[in-house]
Order: C-alpha cells, then structure tokens, then sequence
C-alpha cells in the first residue's frame, strides 16, 4: 500500500516521500480515508505509531481543496484547529504540518504559554489556516479577543486522554463552545477511558472508530526489563548501566520536578552530560535541552511525564524508568517514547522495595510479567522494608486515572505549591470564573 493509494494529492506525496516515509503505518492506512471521508472519527493510537501524520495530511488536503471561505473582515479566517495538552507536543505537530504542507498554499502557526503573547498576536493579524495550540494559551487570546474561532472547519483533540489527565477538560469545553455547530471533529487518544468515551459521546456524531492495538498495550519493538535495586543505589546503577552499555540518547522518567533536577545533577557530576525537562523550566531552557538531546549532543534528558509528552525521536534507543510511575497507564506513555514507527528500542525500569504495588499494578494492565535481572554488586537486600512514597496530591492522583480537576490544579504551575494543590480555606486554586489579565497573574504558563 502507498501514500498515493489512499487518495493523497501528488503534492502531500511529494512532501511525505521527501521526509523518507513510503508506506503508511497501520493507523495512517486507516485514518487517512477515514478524514478525507469528511466524517468524525475516535481512534486509538499508541504514541509512536504515526497518528500526527495520520490527521495531518488528510486535514491539509481537504483544506487545499475545498474552496476557501471568504476573508471576515478583511482576514482569512482559521479554518482547522488542533488542540494538544503540551507545548512539546504542539510545537511537534505544527512543524509536521509545515513540513507535510510545504507545496501547498497554506499557513500554520503554532500558540502555547511561558513564552510572550504578543509575537502570537501579531502573527494572528496575517492569514493563518491551521492554528495548533495548547487549551489555556488559546483561552487568553480568547479573552483578548485576538483570536476568532468561528470559522473552524476541522477540529482535532490530540492526545485527548493526557488533556483529561491534566484536568483541561474545562477549558476544552469553552473553546468548544466557541466553535460552529458544523465541523469534523477528530479526537486521537492512546487510551479509552469512561472520561474519553464521555467527551467522545458529546463531542463526535456517529464517528469512524479505529483502534490499531490492544488498549493499553505496549508496543512489541520494545524490550522491557526490570533491574531490582535497593532505593539508595538507583543512581549508582543508572550510571553503572549507561557506562557500561555506552548508551547514547537515553531518556529517563522521574515522578516529580525536584527529583529530575536531582537527578540531572548527579548524572552530571558522574561525567554522563544531562539535562532537566518539566513544567517549571523555562521555555527556553526546555527547547535547548530538547534540540541538544534530540541531535546527540546531549547524553541523558532527565524528564517528568507531563513534560515528556509530545518528544517525538526517530530511533530513540533508551527510556529508563528511574522511578515508576504511580499510574499505571503513564508507564504505557512512557516507554511509548522508544519503539516508535517500526523502530526497535529498550524500556528499563529500576525497582526498589517501595514501588512493588506500582509494578504489580503495571504488569496487570499490560497484561505480562516483566523479566527480572539482578546487576552484579547491586543486590537489593532481601530484608528491605517498604517506605511510604510522597506523591502529587490526592487530586492530581484521581486526575491521572482519567478525572477532571479545577483549572487552578493543572500540572506544572509555578507558585511552589504541589501540583493541584489548594490553599488554604479548601477551595480551589482557581475556580473557573473569569480569567484576570495576563499582567496580574503571577508566573507564567506552563503548558
């Protein structure tokens, strides 16, 4: 099967053999006709097996040619709408809808926070067709009424079960409701929770449904292993393991934000180069470490799931969980970041004592046994007893599992309060009344 046979203009070929691919991935062979069918559609996609391409191309062949509406008030209007829960992850998507639309006559751009608002603004003043953003970011302009929604033809929900996750689900609510009545609507989500079948119900009319592997499955490119370790020797072996295999480009989970500094420091100190991504890292300092990683330069990237969403490396070799997660579905997104495309690739996780229930709780949804290997002079000491781990707050655990949450609890935040915390008094950081102006909000977003 080729690009050409599911009915792609020569000019979406041309650009998608120019970036090396020739055969469609099982989840491009069935979304591309599904799209371009003009239909709603629900799929479910691991991450890594080619769903942005999937949307992306039909999205921008029925845009090309489907005649153009007429320019409101003198401007273009945004005709597609693509909302993702991370800026990672828009930034990816809006440069794959550059690079797949490069012969066609259309203009993207993409809009997130923790960087200037008004570059966005001006570019929103020229002729924008595809506009990818993340759901608080595109709520402020909302608010400045520097954006209009009214127009969109096509919206996609990428990643629709990482935005719930994060507790987005009002702010999708809002946007929606800025949006015509009539639209295709596409929602991609690597899992089907009640919550995602939820806001499908309400969102998708009589959509195309695809699912391309077994819910919650891991993909078969990647060999996963576990090394027990007592708790205090996890570093010490992480660098035992990096140096001894040499391993290059090798991306390692923490729980928290301290905990991946920590970490990215001590590596530093053991001689391996690495680097720290999460929520609180500026934009700047999170798009160096990224392009430093993603072109070898830099040895280990030291990341936070939230964070994590939305790094798309061609042959990433090395995910090692350092700390699994206490949710066992972000253990599948997780490893999700090697194997990608047909590509083969190596999931490590380091278990000590206190986090048995998490491996147990991962291998019942994933449905396997992990193998075990014991390192030589890494031991875990037999009569070890469990310790309590600190986790995010009980709000943030109920949203991982598919919950939504008040705005003022979304990962990521600054201010140095746990992620969906509440201060004092139990009410909501921020309840869901009217947003204050960007100059009277402390810290910047981190979406």
């Amino acid at each position: 099967m080729s690009f050409a046979s599911l009915g792609l203009s020569e000019a979406l070929v041309r650009a998608v053999t120019e970036r090396g691919y020739t055969t469609p991935t099982p989840i491009q062979a069935q979304a591309i006709p599904a799209v371009l069918s003009g239909g709603d559609l629900l799929a479910g996609a691991q991450t890594g097996t080619g769903k942005t391409a999937g949307f992306v191309l039909p999205l921008l062949q029925r845009l090309s040619q489907e005649h153009r509406p007429l320019p409101n008030h003198g401007k273009a209007p945004i005709r597609a709408l693509v909302l993702t829960p991370t800026r990672e992850l828009a930034a990816q998507v809006e440069e794959s809808v550059r690079a797949y639309g490069k012969h066609l006559h259309l203009h993207s751009m993409v809009m997130f926070g923790g960087v200037n608002i008004n570059p966005q603004i001006q570019k929103l003043r020229g002729q924008v067709d595809i506009l990818v953003a993340t759901p608080g970011r595109l709520l402020d302009h909302v608010q400045q009424k520097t954006v209009d929604l009214s127009h969109v033809e096509i919206l996609v929900l990428d990643e629709a079960d990482r935005m719930l996750d994060m507790g987005f689900i009002r702010d999708i609510k809002k946007v929606l409701a800025l949006l015509p009545k009539k639209r295709q609507n596409l929602l991609f989500s690597a899992t089907f929770s009640d919550e995602i079948k939820a806001l499908a119900d309400g969102l998708l009319d009589k959509p195309a449904l695809i699912e391309v592997a077994r819910r919650n499955a891991t993909a078969d490119t990647v060999a996963q292993k576990v090394y027990p370790v007592d708790r205090d020797k996890k570093r010490q072996l992480l660098t035992h393991l990096i140096q001894e295999n040499q391993w290059f480009q090798v991306l390692v989970f923490t729980r928290t934000k301290h905990g991946a500094n920590r970490l990215a420091e001590q590596l530093s100190k053991d001689g391996i180069p690495a680097l720290a991504i999460h929520g609180n890292k500026s934009q700047a300092a999170r798009t160096r470490a990224l392009t430093e990683f993603k072109s070898g330069k830099l040895q280990v990237l030291v990341a936070t799931d939230i964070a994590a969403r939305g790094i798309d490396i061609s042959e990433l070799p090395h995910v090692v969980n350092y700390e699994l997660p206490n949710v066992p579905e972000d253990y599948v997104h997780r490893i999700g970041r090697t194997g990608r495309a047909g590509s083969t690739g190596e999931a490590v996780s380091l278990v000590c004592v206190d986090e048995h229930k998490f491996l147990a709780d991962i291998e019942r949804l994933i449905k396997r046994k992990l193998p075990q290997e014991v390192v030589p002079g890494f031991e875990p000491d037999p009569n070890a007893r469990p310790e309590p781990i600190q986790l995010r707050s009980q709000e943030h655990q109920q949203r991982g599992r598919g919950q939504s949450a008040p705005r003022g609890g979304q990962p990521g935040r600054s201010g140095g309060k746990p992620q969906g915390a509440k201060p004092q008094g139990g009410h909501p950081a921020r309840p869901g009344g009217p947003r204050p102006p960007l100059s009277h909000r402390s810290g910047g977003r981190h979406q």
